[in-house]
């Protein structure tokens, strides 16, 4: 029995009181577990990745099934509660969390389904990365999944996802072969590129901004079980060299092999000798699925004179998980990414500059290279958009709890501002962070931003999905 009133906040802006009676209805129509502040399991359930993003719902509903979530978006809708999803957690804007409001924590969906002969697998809204590359590998398949293997599944997918594959296999959503989705009005429809062809476009990039998934189905591809990865590490005043022998390798790289160069103050790792902790180091992380990789790896391998080269074969999901443990929870993070079209001189010697200004010894500068078959479809292919994209970059800051963000927020700003004028214009939404404005959303879509406005109106009229990078339905100035 679900007693005594709660207090909720409402899409109207206000607040909306739900008495023990209205509880008691929502409770009586799932099966899922129904959760207030102090019921066992409430902490897990609410707790996200960015610590900065952190934020509270009212109430958490944990569904079981598709009829569950229909149930509570049907519940949201008629008494007007702000609503949210939560898959992994993993948003660095915490959109995941419906602050005072309604909050499905999908963990209890994380069925995963291969069918190796039709080279598909069904994957639950809840599933974390790790959890599919796992699966998928005992068949030696793979899909396109990003490199934090504690990721969900479902936001990284909904926001168009990238990851050691893409260079192969495009962008997650290009993977993307169905999905199930309970829409506003509270009806469970399977949308691809025949049923619902433009639902589907829509959730191929556009976020949760059109329902709540509660299935994905995915392409698979032969990658492993073995590969070649791992990490090679030089120290940061060889950097300008570093990162000149990461444009040679990638611009000459074959689709088999995705690189990505780190600046930072290197982690007291166990792989990194303890000598080293604390300072500036350069690295590249490599990920090659195919054959000839020593060969491939060459303009790397001639700097010489790493502090440690942990390149070597190595199980796919293990290089999947390598970064796992330089990402934990609650850690306060602030991050400022873009496209880019290419490595120029100035554009590098601008990103070390700043990068090597490093605030943080938790904080690191990022490129990684995506250009290959995402660059092979239309612009207009998926929402996801961003084709004319080679590289993603940019600054990661990032801190302990209770330490001031002010330094770290001005580096990451500064080295932004500094080296976004070598961009493509275009952002990773993922990567927007909960101060970025309805401009900044409307950036990352490019001309795909009107279209998806058009989507949001037919499927979303009253905006009932808002707590996510939101896309206003056509003919409304906002997200209010």
């Amino acid at each position: 029995m679900t007693t005594g009133t709660i207090d909720t906040a409402g899409l109207d802006g206000g607040h909306h009181t739900l008495t023990s009676e209205q509880l008691e209805d929502l409770d009586t129509r799932v099966r899922g577990r129904l959760l207030r502040p102090g019921d066992q399991g409430w902490n897990e359930a609410v707790s996200i990745w960015n610590g900065m993003a952190a934020r509270l719902p009212a109430l958490v509903l944990q569904p079981t099934s598709a009829h569950d979530v229909a149930a509570a978006v049907g519940f949201a809708r008629d008494n007007g509660l702000l609503l949210s999803a939560k898959g992994g957690g993993h948003n660095i804007a915490g959109t995941s969390i419906a602050e005072g409001g309604l909050t499905l924590d999908m963990s209890r969906m994380r069925e995963v389904a291969v069918d190796p002969e039709a080279k598909l697998v069904h994957v639950g809204p809840g599933c974390l990365l790790g959890e599919v590359d796992q699966a998928t590998q005992q068949h030696g398949l793979a899909t396109v999944l990003g490199f934090v293997s504690e990721t969900g599944v479902a936001g990284l997918t909904l926001g168009g996802g990238w990851g050691y594959l893409t260079r192969r296999f495009g962008f997650t959503v290009d993977n993307l072969a169905e999905v199930q989705v309970v829409t506003a009005d509270g009806q469970l429809r399977t949308a691809n590129r025949d049923r619902h062809p433009e639902l589907f476009w829509a959730l191929r990039g556009g976020g949760g901004n059109f329902g709540v998934v509660t299935r994905f189905t995915f392409r698979l591809h032969q990658v492993g079980p073995m590969i070649t990865g791992g990490l090679i590490v030089w120290s940061g005043d060889r950097t300008a060299e570093v990162l000149a022998a990461y444009r040679e390798l990638t611009e000459q790289a074959p689709r088999e092999l995705t690189a990505a160069v780190i600046v930072r103050l290197a982690p007291p790792a166990p792989f990194l000798p303890q000598a080293w902790h604390g300072k500036p180091i350069a690295g590249i992380q490599v990920c090659h699925s195919g054959t000839n990789a020593d060969a491939d790896l060459a303009p790397v391998r001639a700097l010489g004179d790493p502090i440690v080269d942990l390149v070597g074969p190595k199980p796919y999901v293990a290089v999947q998980s390598m970064l796992n443990a330089m990402e934990p929870k609650w850690l306060h993070r602030y991050w400022k990414t873009w496209f880019l079209p290419g490595l120029s001189s100035e554009f590098l010697d601008a990103f070390r500059s700043s990068a090597l200004q490093v605030t943080s010894p938790l904080s690191q500068s990022i490129i990684f290279h995506l250009a290959g078959a995402l660059n092979d479809r239309e612009g207009d292919d998926g929402a996801v958009g961003n084709r004319d994209a080679h590289y993603i970059g940019g600054f990661a800051g990032t801190w302990p709890p209770g330490a001031p963000a002010d330094p770290h927020v001005a580096w990451a700003r500064d080295g932004w501002a500094r080296t976004r004028p070598f961009s493509t214009g275009g952002t990773y939404i993922n990567f927007l962070l909960a101060e970025d404005d309805t401009a900044r959303t409307a950036d990352a879509y490019g001309t795909n931003y009107q279209r998806l406005q058009q989507v949001k109106a037919t499927y979303d009229p009253d905006n009932l999905f808002r707590v996510n990078r939101n896309i206003p339905p056509a003919g409304i100035e906002s997200g209010g």
